[in-house]
């Protein structure tokens, strides 16, 4: 079963740790994202592999968008 990581907030994409095809365990930084100077690790909410990144570095996402899927 697919997970999707959404962003929580408002952001910049400040840098994509993880690329598509990587294992991940629970709880490893996919990627970091930048919001007033603070730098916000994403981290996977479950153990599986990276199947899409959806966004790039420097990308501006909204609350709610799909950062990446776990599967």
């Amino acid at each position: 079963m697919a997970v999707e990581i959404q962003a929580e907030m408002v952001a910049n994409v400040w840098q994509v740790v993880a690329q598509e095809g990587d294992d991940v365990a629970e709880g490893d930084t996919v990627l970091i994202l930048e919001s007033m100077k603070m730098e916000i690790p994403v981290l996977a909410e479950a153990a599986g592999v990276v199947a899409e990144v959806k966004v790039t570095e420097g990308d501006v996402v909204q609350e709610g968008d799909v950062l990446a899927v776990i599967a």
